[in-house]
């Protein structure tokens, strides 16, 4: 592969989601990532399931999302013979990301001082639970732990009453997303500076990070909010309506789109009930009710068409498998193929990114676990002539 990040060497001694995501990200924009895995078993992931698929079924597609364009090389940490391994490639690699608990990667005998000492430019993304300092420092996180302690859980759901997880490992994701763009920013910086630094993120951080307006709802307006279901918190109408055969989901973000949709709909849009977004959400169940009344009379696909004519933000909810046969997400690159040793020609959800004028990356599949042992050792032996 070719991209921005040609030239970077990647030593990813993660696993499990957050680190390994961050590691795929890097991977995707052309950086070379070596995943170091324990040789009895691997990344945990391996193990996650179901579904398992491949002759022996044995194969976990939850690996396969976080691990494309890597190398994987099997290294027991806690040998001398790994250690020293390990050593090598700290001072052939531009960045080392690793996701153990606070202190772990000491007891390795790797303490970041230790890390800049072999390899002075070496980047360092940690990413830990909850950070790996203050009163809870070194804390393990797991996603939904994280999610439920960092609000997000309070946020979502159909009530205050009843919180709910995001449906998606959210946390580990968006850890993964903020230490890869950390990363970037620190190998910017050592263009001026000619050093590595490290890079800290955590679970915690990345899901108050996202908190945006439901966060200053608190810190500046002294409100907390709740979770309001499947429509917006400030917006209205915003949300999922039920129609004739289903759901389908309307944003009318501004009064312009609400007078469109009240007109399609037959409401008065001066009705002093919802002739503003205030008043509209101080009336949001009863707007929802005559929405939902006059939705009725029709089916999803007529209303969206009308909709769409009109200029108004609206859509399906569709199940994944719905997702990527899609032509829009495949047109946007968000699916890939790879080659897989075992598997053959599958499909992977792809890389969320774009370069203009750029052409399509080529990428390769997950690896076997240690497959690469040899190819790698080899081109370390190159980098140390």
């Amino acid at each position: 592969m070719r991209g921005p990040l040609g030239d970077i060497v990647v030593l990813d001694l993660s696993r499990a989601l957050a680190g390994p995501h961050a590691a795929q990200m890097l991977g995707d924009l052309g950086a070379k990532v070596i995943k170091v895995e324990h040789p009895g078993g691997g990344d945990e992931s391996r193990g996650w399931g179901p579904p398992f698929v491949g002759p022996d079924h044995d194969i976990s597609t939850y690996f396969l999302a976080a691990n494309r364009n890597k190398q994987s090389i099997a290294v027991d940490l806690k040998s001398d013979e790994g250690r020293r391994l390990v050593e090598r490639l700290v001072r052939q690699s531009d960045v080392l990301i690793e996701n153990f608990r606070t202190g772990v990667l000491d007891r390795l005998g790797f303490p970041v001082e230790r890390l800049h000492e072999l390899n002075p430019r070496l980047v360092i993304l940690s990413i830990t639970g909850f950070g790996h300092d203050g009163p809870e420092g070194g804390r393990p996180g797991y996603d939904q732990i994280a999610q439920g302690e960092a609000g997000l859980m309070s946020l979502t759901g159909p009530s205050k009453d009843e919180p709910y997880r995001v449906g998606a490992s959210i946390a580990d994701l968006l850890a993964g997303i903020h230490g890869a763009y950390g990363v970037v920013a620190a190998l910017y910086a050592r263009e001026r500076t000619g050093r590595g630094e490290v890079v800290r993120t955590s679970l915690l951080a990345a899901v108050a990070g996202v908190h945006s307006y439901h966060g200053t709802a608190w810190t500046v307006g002294g409100t907390v909010p709740v979770a309001g279901g499947n429509h917006h918190a400030s917006i209205a109408p915003y949300g999922a309506f039920r129609c004739a055969d289903g759901m389908l989901q309307i944003a009318a973000a501004n009064d312009g789109q609400w007078r469109k949709v009240a007109t399609l709909l037959d409401i008065d849009p001066d009705d002093a009930k919802y002739a503003t977004n205030r008043q509209r959400l101080a009336h949001r169940d009863e707007l929802i009710a005559q929405m939902e009344k006059s939705l009725a009379r029709r089916d999803r696909e007529d209303w969206l068409t009308a909709l769409a004519d009109l200029g108004v933000p609206a859509g399906a909810i569709r199940t994944l498998d719905e997702v990527y046969t899609w032509e829009q997400t495949r047109s946007q690159g968000l699916v890939v193929e790879v080659e897989h040793p075992v598997l053959g020609t599958i499909e992977l959800p792809g890389p969320p990114l774009r370069f203009d004028g750029a052409p399509r990356a080529r990428h390769t599949a997950p690896p076997a676990l240690g497959q690469d042992g040899e190819a790698v050792l080899s081109w370390l032996a190159e980098r140390e002539r």
